[in-house]
């Protein structure tokens, strides 16, 4: 009990001394906002809300019937999407001198009382982006329904590959939290606006080699209405992850650095690609003519497959060993301090 007092201490001493911002989207969400706004603790500066031209004027809604001096309402003269919301919220919150920014959505499935646990790693120099994870208590994960538990494994699976963060899980997560001095550098007019948003972040954050931490949240289904039509996305965003994992993967392994990672994986292709050709070709001729392969035929298309399977695996072995440890928020604080001792 002692240390857990001393450690909540801790933090809120830490958010004391640091302009704890949060961004909250807002369209169609004038049923929950104010809740959401309610529930937003004492450690949070300022309230930033974005209004993406919503047809329900969420934004003249919120001045008129919320009077928390911390909140600003910022609005959009066209919908932009999401991403765009954020991006508009992060810009305002940085210009006002903003240590940590929050995002969270005004539907109300994202429990601010959270917040802390969201900043807490930000503060303590762990992690320069936290995110949330409703997939950790394995207990929870029954609230979710069946048809989005699955859509989240699979997004996880393909989003650790395109954006080559390993060991974190539930990709869409919009429940966020970064550092200002992370959030500075990137590259705001490229990222997703729309449903993309949070994956199209983690692939930002890791050319900055930014690290990324989960932070375990329940799941909360209450009575809002989702407006994600997965049949209408789903090619937008296998489009999307191909060219992020290609985008990644030159960046990180052949513009900035080479190893022998940057070999093993074009190499292995090759081989699968070659092994695979020279044995269908050869299989298809035997076919025509009615005579059994030679065994060594399928030697000398088997080995190369196989030598390829070793070195792709070898290169995904590599790439897991990557993620980046040290938040780079760090470096930057010490290089301002070290410019002003100058």
């Amino acid at each position: 009990m002692i240390a857990s007092r001393t450690l909540k201490n801790c933090i809120f001493f830490m958010m004391n001394h640091h302009f704890i911002a949060v961004v909250i989207p807002s369209y169609r969400v004038t049923e929950h906002i104010l809740d959401v706004i309610a529930g937003i603790g004492p450690e949070v500066d300022a309230v930033y809300i974005v209004d993406d031209c919503c047809p329900d004027d969420s934004g003249d809604f919120v001045v008129a019937h919320c009077d928390d001096q911390r909140v600003k309402v910022l609005r959009h003269l066209k919908n932009q999407g999401v991403g765009a919301a954020v991006m508009t919220g992060y810009a305002a919150a940085i210009a006002d001198g903003a240590s940590v920014i929050v995002k969270v959505d005004g539907d109300g499935q994202m429990d601010a009382g959270l917040i802390p646990s969201f900043i807490a790693p930000i503060l303590a120099g762990e992690a320069d982006y936290t995110k949330g994870n409703r997939f950790f208590d394995l207990e929870q994960i029954r609230a979710m329904p069946s048809m989005r538990l699955f859509g989240n494994a699979v997004l996880s699976l393909v989003t650790k590959l395109s954006s080559g963060y390993w060991d974190i899980f539930d990709p869409t997560n919009g429940y966020t939290a970064v550092h200002a001095d992370v959030a500075r550098h990137l590259p705001f007019k490229k990222i997703s606006q729309r449903y993309f948003f949070e994956t199209d972040m983690l692939f930002r954050l890791n050319t900055l080699r930014a690290v990324v931490v989960d932070i375990p949240m329940d799941a909360v289904y209450g009575s809002e209405t989702s407006h994600l039509k997965i049949s209408s996305i789903m090619t937008e965003f296998l489009y999307k992850h191909v060219r992020n994992f290609i985008k990644r993967l030159f960046y990180n392994y052949y513009l900035r650095n080479m190893s022998l990672a940057s070999i093993q994986l074009p190499l292995g292709i090759v081989m699968i690609t070659s092994g695979a050709s020279y044995g269908l070709l050869h299989w298809l001729a035997s076919a025509r003519a009615q005579i059994v392969t030679p065994a060594g035929t399928v030697m000398l298309a088997a080995l190369p497959i196989l030598m390829g399977v070793q070195l792709v695996l070898a290169f995904l072995a590599y790439d897991i060993s990557s993620v980046p440890h040290y938040p780079i928020h760090k470096k930057t604080f010490f290089r301002k301090n070290n410019a002003n001792i100058i």
